[in-house]
C-alpha cells in the first residue's frame, strides 16, 4: 500500500512540473542553435584587406578622418580571427588578418584590421582561426592607437559596432585554420605587420622586470607592460597585458624563448606593443638567458672633490662628429656617429651637447660608441661618474652606458672586449618628457679596480620603430683623494 502511495505522488509531481513547463514562453527555454552553415557570399562582391586599406589612405589624402563605405555598396572581405578575449586580454575587438600564413605568396601582402564591437564573449562565437567575412556596406574605415579600426560612425571617432547587428556583418564561415604566425625578428617587424599574428623567439623579460607580474602591480592602472628584449638582435617591445585579463598576477617567466602575440601599437600610439591571447602563447623554456655582465656600486650621495673629466661639448663643431679630449668616437655599423649639436625650443640643448640618431639614415643598423678615456681607478678613491640624457623620441633604438676593464684602448678591439652595463646610471627613457634633460645619479665606480673605459652605446637603424634620438651632456668624472 505505501509503495502504491508513493507511485501515484510521483506521478502527480511529473504532472506538475509538466503543467509548469507548459506554461513558460517556449523561448525563455530554447536551445540556442549553433549549427554554422557556409554563408553564401558572391565571389564578385568580395575585395581584398589591400583595397580596404587603400581607401583609408585615400581619404587622409584628401584631409579626411576617416572612409566610409556606402551602405548601398554591396562589399565583403574575408579574413582569420587572430585575437581571442576568453583570457580577457583583448576586450569588445576582434584582430583579423587575411592570410593563414607566409607560404603562398600573391599580390596581396599579409594586412589586418581591428573590428571594434560593444560585445563581450567574442571568443564564444569567433574563435582563433575562424574565417569570417566581413560586410562592409556602411561601415567605416579609421585609426585609432596608431592601427587601422573598422566600425561605424561619421565623425573623426570611431564607433562600435553594436549587439544588435555584429552577427549580421561578421559572418562566420564553417572553416577553422591553424594560423601560422609570421616568425620574425623585432628588427624586421614594420607598420605593415601591425594586426598581424606574429612569433618571437630567443626573447626574455628585462632583467630588471624578473619577480613582478604581468599586470598586478600598483602602477599597472589599466594596462601591464613589461619589456621583451631580443637575444639574437637588438631592439625591446612591450609585453601588454590587460589589468582584467585572467593571468594578471602571475609573475613574468624567467627563463627565455619564443612568444606569439598580436603585434599592435598602445592606447596612446607611443610604441609598439605585442598582445598574447593566453599565457599558452608564451614558451620560456630555456634557462640561460643572455643578460650582460653588471657594475653596480651604488650611487653616492656626494660626488668627489677633485675633477679626472669632464665634457660639456662647447668645443666641438655643429653638425660634426665628436673628437679631442680622449674620445674615441667609433662607428660599428652603419653611418652615423655621435656628433654636436645645438638647438633651441622645447628640446633645446644644454648650449652645445652631444646627439646620435639613426633616422632617415637607411641603414639597416646602426651602432656607435662614444668612449671616454682611460680611468685608473687604482690610484683614485671614490670615483664617482655623471652626466645628463635627453632623447628626441627614441622609439625602440637603445642607449646603453657601457664599461669595460679589460679593452686597450684600439678600435679595432672594442668589440672583441668583455663590456658591461653600469646598472645604477639613469639613463633617459622614451617615456619620459622630450624636452627635459635627466640626470645620471653620482654613478659610483670604487667597488672595482684596474683601468676602466666607460662607453655610451647607441643602437637603432632607419626603420620608423628603431630611428630614435639620444643627446647627452655634461660627462663628468671625480675622486676624493
Amino acid at each position: 500500500m505505501l509503495c502504491k502511495i508513493k507511485n501515484i505522488n510521483l506521478v502527480w509531481l511529473l504532472y506538475v512540473v509538466l503543467l509548469l513547463v507548459a506554461c513558460v514562453k517556449d523561448n525563455d527555454y530554447k536551445i540556442p542553435d549553433v549549427s554554422i552553415q557556409e554563408p553564401t557570399i558572391p565571389s564578385n562582391k568580395i575585395t581584398t584587406f589591400k583595397a580596404i586599406k587603400s581607401r583609408f589612405e585615400q581619404a587622409k589624402a584628401n584631409e579626411l578622418p576617416t572612409a566610409i563605405i556606402d551602405s548601398d555598396e554591396e562589399l565583403y572581405i574575408e579574413g582569420y580571427v587572430i585575437s581571442s578575449d576568453k583570457a580577457n586580454n583583448f576586450f569588445e575587438e576582434l584582430i583579423i588578418q587575411n592570410k593563414v600564413d607566409d607560404s603562398n605568396p600573391d599580390t596581396d601582402p599579409r594586412l589586418g584590421f581591428r573590428l571594434s564591437i560593444n560585445v563581450g564573449n567574442l571568443s564564444d562565437i569567433y574563435e582563433v582561426g575562424r574565417k569570417v567575412y566581413v560586410k562592409m556596406s556602411g561601415l567605416t574605415i579609421g585609426e585609432s592607437s596608431g592601427v587601422i579600426v573598422i566600425g561605424k560612425g561619421e565623425g573623426v571617432q570611431i564607433e562600435q559596432i553594436q549587439e544588435h547587428e555584429y552577427k549580421d556583418i561578421i559572418i562566420r564561415s564553417t572553416e577553422v585554420v591553424e594560423l601560422i604566425p609570421k616568425v620574425s625578428t623585432l628588427l624586421d617587424l614594420t607598420e605593415a605587420d601591425e594586426n598581424t599574428l606574429v612569433q618571437l623567439e630567443n626573447m626574455q623579460i628585462h632583467r630588471y622586470q624578473i619577480g613582478s607580474t604581468f599586470a598586478g602591480e600598483g602602477i599597472d592602472e589599466f594596462d601591464g607592460l613589461r619589456i621583451l628584449e631580443s637575444c639574437s638582435d637588438i631592439g625591446t617591445i612591450a609585453l601588454q597585458t590587460s589589468t582584467f585579463s585572467d593571468f594578471k598576477s602571475l609573475q613574468v617567466p624567467l627563463l627565455k624563448g619564443t612568444v606569439k602575440g598580436v603585434f599592435t601599437r598602445d592606447f596612446n600610439d607611443e610604441q609598439n606593443v605585442l598582445i598574447i591571447n593566453s599565457i599558452a602563447d608564451i614558451n620560456f623554456n630555456e634557462e640561460v638567458r643572455c643578460d650582460p655582465m653588471e657594475l653596480d656600486c651604488g650611487v653616492a650621495l656626494e660626488g668627489g672633490t677633485e675633477n679626472l673629466f669632464f665634457e660639456d661639448f662647447q668645443s666641438q663643431t655643429n653638425n660634426k662628429l665628436i673628437t679631442g679630449n680622449g674620445w674615441t668616437n667609433y662607428i660599428e655599423v652603419g653611418s652615423e656617429g655621435w656628433e654636436a649639436f645645438t638647438a633651441t625650443g622645447t628640446n633645446a640643448s644644454l648650449g652645445r651637447s652631444a646627439r646620435i640618431r639613426s633616422a632617415s639614415s637607411g641603414d639597416a643598423s646602426n651602432i656607435a660608441w662614444l668612449i671616454t678615456p682611460a680611468i685608473n681607478l687604482d690610484m683614485h678613491g671614490e670615483v664617482t661618474l655623471q652626466f645628463k640624457t635627453s632623447n628626441s623620441f627614441a622609439d625602440g633604438s637603445q642607449m646603453e652606458v657601457m664599461y669595460s676593464l679589460d679593452w686597450d684602448g684600439l678600435e679595432e678591439h672594442i668589440t672583441t672586449a668583455n663590456w658591461g652595463i653600469l646598472s645604477s646610471a639613469y639613463i633617459v627613457k622614451d617615456s619620459d618628457f622630450f624636452g627635459e634633460w635627466f640626470h645620471s645619479g653620482k654613478v659610483d665606480l670604487s667597488c672595482v679596480t684596474g683601468t676602466m673605459y666607460i662607453a655610451f652605446k647607441y643602437t637603432g637603424n632607419g626603420k620608423s620603430a628603431f630611428d630614435g634620438t639620444y643627446e647627452l651632456d655634461d660627462v663628468q668624472i671625480d675622486f676624493k683623494p
